[in-house]
């Protein structure tokens, strides 16, 4: 197979295209947005954001080797004098997303489709762990799941890739039908419909229908809809699909995942319904466990045996603030601070329940956000998750996780709660917490990751 290349009928065939210097263009095999990785023969895509203009760098490009260059068509006087082929459309973005869909036809790989209100980072990369046993895999890399990332991920694949492991998330209504009409997945995946975002999408209903437009995609593409019975949402909804397998721990789904037992580190020993097989797991905690059945499910679908699944379970590795358990002399730190949810923190807090190396349990959690006037309520509410131990503290920080600690005290959950981050700080540096488990979390603009530094300074 040839290298896959934008073509000038590509060009003729995105909306409101006109092609400038048509008899000048050269397929090209690189599409880029950022001028710095520009190589010789590039297409670059000026493309504006909230903090830069893309059009401020075409001529950098150019330099570098762009010999084509795509723009809004209202900068187009500023390059009239361009030999090179300039093509304008209405909006950059957009026809960045049909080119990339361009080329996502023009793949010979199997697109699986990874979106949810949890775990769908870390169930992205155990499903590229899993598939790089058999297959050549591309997947989402960092933060590149939204309406840039996507097309991004997309045109980071050639014709050698087998598989294309995508992450898609949204905050806001519209970006998942929109860039499930660029992916157009065989394999689509929601992990699990929570109140993260909740403050744009309003309610799990809304959440829902957002996400759904995944196996929308899938379904109008031939595609398989992966559908976790365990969510009570998307098991309601998947008898509208024709192409369905269902997974979960609970009920009689399709393939039912089995815990077999927590070890006393907190890993998980996993096997499916029908099978002697048992896996321990690398990653820790139940949730983890609900991310790899969902990625055991499609390597079994994508034909890797039992012995490639194992071998590649040994090689995933815990995503960086994700359940990530550090273990030390003296404690053990779960730095679970890329992000928060009400699920979320129930799943990390039955993990810190599970651990036996220490009696003592401490909770260091921040504000959640974007849970618009919802938030006073969600974060009272957090107290259901936690039932009197006397062994159990709960630090918050943040203005909304003052309404968690008085109705901990309220249940004699002991409970402190700090207005300053320095005094929380000082906390952790200086009073008697060794001889614990100490899980920390919160949302992104919490930076509760600065407090597991302290915790690292301290116990290494």
């Amino acid at each position: 197979m040839g290298k896959i290349k934008i073509t000038l009928e590509d060009l003729f065939n995105l909306p409101s295209a006109v092609i400038y210097n048509p008899d000048e263009f050269k397929p090209v095999s690189s599409v880029q947005i950022d001028s710095r990785k520009i190589k010789n023969g590039s297409l670059f895509v000026a493309i504006k954001g909230e903090n830069y203009d893309g059009h401020d760098f075409v001529k950098d490009a150019i330099r570098k080797g762009a010999d084509s260059v795509l723009i809004n068509s209202k900068e187009y006087k500023k390059f009239s004098s361009l030999k090179i082929p300039v093509i304008t459309v209405d909006d950059t973005i957009v026809a960045f997303g049909n080119l990339a869909n361009f080329w996502r036809k023009k793949l010979n790989a199997k697109v699986v489709s990874i979106t949810g209100s949890n775990g769908k980072t870390t169930t992205k990369e155990m499903v590229a762990t899993l598939l790089s046993e058999k297959f050549n895999v591309v997947k989402t890399e960092a933060n590149n799941n939204n309406h840039i990332g996507v097309p991004l991920t997309i045109f980071s694949a050639d014709e050698k890739c087998d598989v294309l492991v995508l992450e898609q998330g949204t905050n806001h209504i519209g970006e998942i039908p929109y860039s499930a009409k660029i992916s157009e997945p065989d394999f689509a995946l929601i992990t699990h419909i929570g109140e993260s975002h909740v403050e744009f999408l309003k309610n799990k209903e809304t959440i829902y229908k957002e996400k759904s437009a995944l196996f929308d995609a899938a379904e109008k593409n031939g595609g398989i809809i992966l559908a976790n019975f365990d969510d009570p949402i998307i098991k309601k909804k998947a008898g509208k699909y024709s192409s369905v397998i269902s997974y979960g721990f609970s009920g009689n789904p399709y393939i039912k995942g089995i815990i077999k037992s927590f070890t006393k580190e907190g890993r998980t020993e996993f096997t499916v319904k029908g099978s002697k097989e048992i896996i321990k797991l690398p990653a820790y905690g139940e949730s983890n466990a609900k991310n790899f059945l969902a990625a055991f499910v499609i390597a079994k679908l994508l034909g890797l045996t039992w012995n490639e699944i194992k071998s590649g379970t040994k090689k995933i590795k815990p995503v960086h603030g994700r359940l990530e358990v550090k273990k030390y002399k003296e404690a053990v730190v779960i730095d679970d601070t890329y992000n928060s949810s009400p699920t979320s923190i129930k799943a990390a807090y039955e993990l810190v329940k599970k651990i036996k190396t220490f009696k003592r349990k401490i909770v260091v959690l921040g504000d959640i956000f974007e849970l618009g006037n919802k938030s006073q309520k969600i974060h009272k509410d957090l107290s259901q998750i936690f039932t009197y131990d006397k062994n159990l503290f709960v630090l918050t920080i943040g203005e909304m996780m003052s309404n968690l600690t008085n109705e901990l005290r309220k249940k004699n959950i002991k409970s402190i709660h700090f207005h300053f981050r320095e005094a929380l700080s000082l906390y952790l540096q200086y009073e008697e917490i060794e001889n614990s488990v100490i899980l920390v979390k919160g949302s992104r603009g919490m930076k509760m990751e600065e407090f597991v530094n302290i915790l690292e300074k301290r116990f290494e």
